[in-house]
């Protein structure tokens, strides 16, 4: 990777925090940054890689602050940005927030995470899990003796350390799925897409071997199964646990997991999606004087499933008053900070349709101009429920000593986002 200095800078461009990695590059380089960055901004050619002479930025803005990594070789920029992201991510499992107070309030963490997060250049341990073992947030209260890094540091499972112990071991799973989509105001579906993640709170002793099975369409195409009820996975990507050269080959699922909670795999699935909960509206004006508003909510999936905590968002003029709801089930209620009516239904099952009516004065007479129609957006949960028919066929634990573990899986569809115009 090669990277020279990283800096985190505040939004005037002052350094709060750096650190010389490999000493080739003069530090004071970083002060032609700013003025540089501020002049793209006039110009509108805002570019994530700023360069001045032979030395090259390349940086990230997160809340009030830039990540800047300084180079002068011919780095490998996709790796630096990767790198970047990490550290923001480290920061934020230590901090909770990574703004400038966070940084100022921890000077003596930031550093310590710096020098253990890098060495030369080249990127070391990023897990904060392992991190935290040896880097507390007490960094620079530390008795005198000499503090040993764990094995897992120079360990080739640098995700997960030795000698964990568990009175009880259990496997979590949960595969989660949330639905994007955009309805036009004539009905038909513009954009849908299945984004999910597999999740997993491992509680297991030792160091266990996992291995996951999937309706995988292509894994039943390799072995010539029955390829109805699979599902094809796109843009999947993986923990680093994860064996990638079994699933290139046979498309196992193996690995060794991290302990504790972690998100095992993600994957999309860019496909025709049914929508979920169907949204009918009909709003009428009344002389320019009041608005009703008629809203049918239908859910679209089999009975015996059932959607949580069901919230809709339905938009109205920004100069309504007086509303009077009624619904057929659930509560509504009027947000007039975001000008929307909320209609909640804290349990749809499937198959079901419910009505809710809104009606609103409008004082301003004169309001001719039209507002830019805003979209109703919907926010849901289904549990036991997995919209892309994704199935876990099994999940093998073994680990040397022969403990018996139970895993446990969980599927739950939401929402993402979940969008659908009005006429």
């Amino acid at each position: 990777m090669s990277a020279s200095a990283i800096f985190v800078l505040d939004l005037k461009g002052k350094v709060l925090i750096c650190r010389n990695y490999m000493g080739n590059m003069d530090m004071n380089e970083i002060d032609h940054f700013m003025p540089i960055l501020m002049k793209r901004e006039e110009e509108a050619e805002m570019t994530p890689l700023v360069t001045h002479g032979s030395s090259h930025f390349l940086w990230i803005k997160h809340n009030n602050l830039y990540l800047v990594a300084m180079t002068k070789k011919n780095a490998n920029a996709a790796l630096v940005y990767s790198f970047l992201y990490r550290i923001v991510q480290v920061f934020q499992e230590y901090f909770k927030e990574l703004e400038e107070e966070s940084i100022r309030d921890n000077f003596v963490t930031v550093y310590e995470l710096m020098d253990e997060i890098m060495d030369f250049g080249f990127p070391q341990t990023t897990d904060s899990k392992i991190l935290q073992e040896y880097i507390t947030q007490q960094g620079h209260k530390l008795e005198l003796g000499a503090v040993r890094p764990p094995a897992t540091v120079t360990n080739a499972v640098s995700w997960r350390s030795e000698g964990i112990k568990y009175r009880k071991n259990e496997v979590f799973m949960d595969v989660i799925e949330s639905v994007n989509l955009l309805v036009s105001a004539t009905g038909s579906v513009l954009r849908s897409e299945i984004v999910g993640s597999i999740k997993l709170k491992v509680i297991l002793s030792g160091m266990p071997e996992l291995r996951l099975g999937l309706n995988d369409k292509v894994l039943f195409e390799i072995t010539g199964r029955d390829k109805s009820k699979t599902v094809e996975l796109e843009d999947v990507k993986f923990h680093q646990c994860v064996r990638l050269s079994r699933f290139q080959n046979d498309r196992t699922i193996s690995f060794i997991p991290p302990d504790g909670e972690s998100e095992l795999m993600s994957y999309r699935l860019n496909t025709t999606v049914k929508p979920l909960i169907w949204i009918e509206s009909v709003i009428e004006r009344f002389s320019h004087s009041r608005i009703e508003i008629k809203v049918k909510a239908r859910s679209q999936f089999k009975s015996r499933s059932t959607a949580n905590n069901v919230s809709i968002f339905v938009p109205v003029p920004n100069d309504a008053d007086s509303p009077k709801f009624k619904t057929s089930m659930g509560s509504a209620k009027w947000m007039p900070e975001k000008n929307v009516v909320l209609w909640n239904i804290k349990s749809f099952p499937g198959g079901k349709e419910y009505l809710m009516r809104a009606h609103f004065g409008l004082p301003s007479v004169e309001s001719e101009e039209l507002e830019a129609k805003r979209p109703i957006t919907v926010n849901f949960e289904i549990p036991y429920f997995t919209v892309s028919g994704i199935q876990v066929r099994y999940l093998k634990i073994i680990e040397k000593s022969g403990y018996q573990a139970l895993p446990w899986v969980r599927y739950i569809t939401q929402s993402g986002d979940y969008q659908l115009r009005t006429n």
